[in-house]
């Protein structure tokens, strides 16, 4: 009634907005697909965002058609501290010359370097330990809910946009019908102002003063074409606790709720406090010489964590994604100017992967970052996709199928100002 008694004046350039949309939806569905159904027999639609998302699918296998794959050594040196603790450390460079992952690219030299670092000394030539910060992510958008919920419970994007609707609508918790979470259709990453105070709350009461920063934490959204009607997903009330309302919910249903609780409560807490530690290590043999590195990190508080542990971004290729696995090991203590004593060293061969095929999360995230349709669609649009026979899944990610890639190839070549 509030909204009643003060209209407020039409905002022109969302209506504009709409109108646009509109007008591209006519132009593309109604003019492109019946050229599509005369044309190619068994094509049954094009659409603004579908043609899209297909041919971000379509591209990304000729990517991997293309892609010809290069030959990479991997060469670790296990080594033990005077203390006898272990570590292994990482070849970076070779009689002077830096090396990044791809430079030992033949068996030769990666044996050369091996017989030279198997008769070497060792010696810590630099220790450094910084302390970093790390800081918790937003509350849920719709797209960074289907990304959490696609890479931790393996729901696909219209499977979680059901689970959120009923917890949305509402479900009977002892006798009365609560909507447990807020709007799963959204773009914007700010929670209303009483959330943050009872989220505040609930973190003391939870988790202690300590994970509680000075001020509340202020999010704004990075997508191209948000439109922030609507505040981000999180529980109506945090003390609704998660494990309070499994009796009352089904598996997935508590596993989604779960899901939101915990990054709408991480999003206000205290950042995690890490120390991250570099040893640099030189190794001589007779008048050759080799850096080594090794890094580790130690969480000295865990701060947000606590609540809630990001997912591993699925698409990155494999090779970089081990990379950072290295960081996460401890280092035992290691101080400068020490000799180290060798205990092995482990060459491997290795090829650099293709690029990977999309999964669910992956696309969305691509579409969310080119501003490519709205929450809403994601998730009707990748079901489309799939109906059509335009694409089949294959180990959850996007495999086009050769009527999908006849039909972007049309488009591409007649029509490249639609798509």
């Amino acid at each position: 009634s509030k909204a009643m008694e003060a209209p407020r004046a039409i905002d022109q350039p969302l209506v504009d907005a709409y109108l646009a949309r509109r007008a591209l939806d006519y132009l593309v569905g109604f003019t492109l697909s019946p050229v599509l159904w005369r044309k190619l027999p068994g094509a049954r639609s094009a659409g603004r965002v579908q043609s899209v998302a297909l041919r971000l699918v379509c591209d990304r296998e000729s990517e991997i058609e293309r892609f010809k794959p290069e030959e990479y050594w991997k060469i670790l040196t296990r080594l033990e501290t005077p203390r006898a603790e272990s570590f292994t450390a990482r070849l970076t460079g070779f009689e002077g010359k830096k090396l990044d992952r791809l430079a030992v690219d033949n068996g030769e030299l990666a044996g050369r370097i091996r017989s030279m670092l198997e008769g070497a000394s060792f010696r810590a030539t630099g220790v450094e330990a910084k302390p970093t910060k790390r800081n918790p992510g937003p509350p849920f958008t719709t797209s960074t809910l289907q990304q959490a919920a696609s890479a931790k419970l393996g729901f696909s994007a219209s499977r979680t946009m059901q689970v959120a609707q009923r917890l949305y609508e509402g479900m009977d918790i002892g006798g009365e019908t609560v909507g447990l979470i807020t709007y799963m259709r959204t773009d914007g990453v700010q929670m209303a102002p009483e959330a943050v105070t009872a989220a505040r709350t609930a973190i003391s009461s939870t988790f202690g003063e300590r994970y509680l920063p000075e001020k509340p934490r202020y999010y704004s959204t990075k997508a191209k074409n948000a439109q922030e009607a609507h505040e981000a997903i999180r529980p109506t009330s945090f003390d609704r606790h998660p494990k309070e309302m499994e009796r009352f919910l089904d598996r997935d249903q508590a596993r989604l709720y779960e899901l939101v609780w915990k990054r709408a409560i991480a999003s206000q807490m205290a950042s995690a406090e890490i120390e991250r530690t570099t040893v640099d290590i030189l190794a001589e043999n007779g008048g050759s010489k080799a850096n080594l590195r090794a890094t580790g990190s130690v969480i000295r508080f865990d701060g947000f964590i606590g609540a809630y542990i990001d997912h591993r971004d699925d698409s990155r290729p494999a090779a970089e994604a081990q990379d950072d696995d290295d960081e996460s090991a401890r280092l035992p203590e290691v101080r400068e100017g020490e000799d180290l004593k060798r205990l092995g060293i482990d060459s491997s061969q290795h090829f650099t992967e293709p690029p990977p095929r999309y999964s669910e999360a992956s696309l969305i995230k691509k579409m969310e970052e080119l501003g490519i349709g709205r929450p809403s669609t994601y998730a009707s649009v990748l079901t489309v996709l799939r109906e059509r026979d335009y694409v089949r899944m294959d180990k959850n990610r996007f495999i086009p199928e050769d009527k999908g890639r006849v039909v972007t190839a049309f488009l591409e070549n007649f029509f490249s100002r639609y798509v």
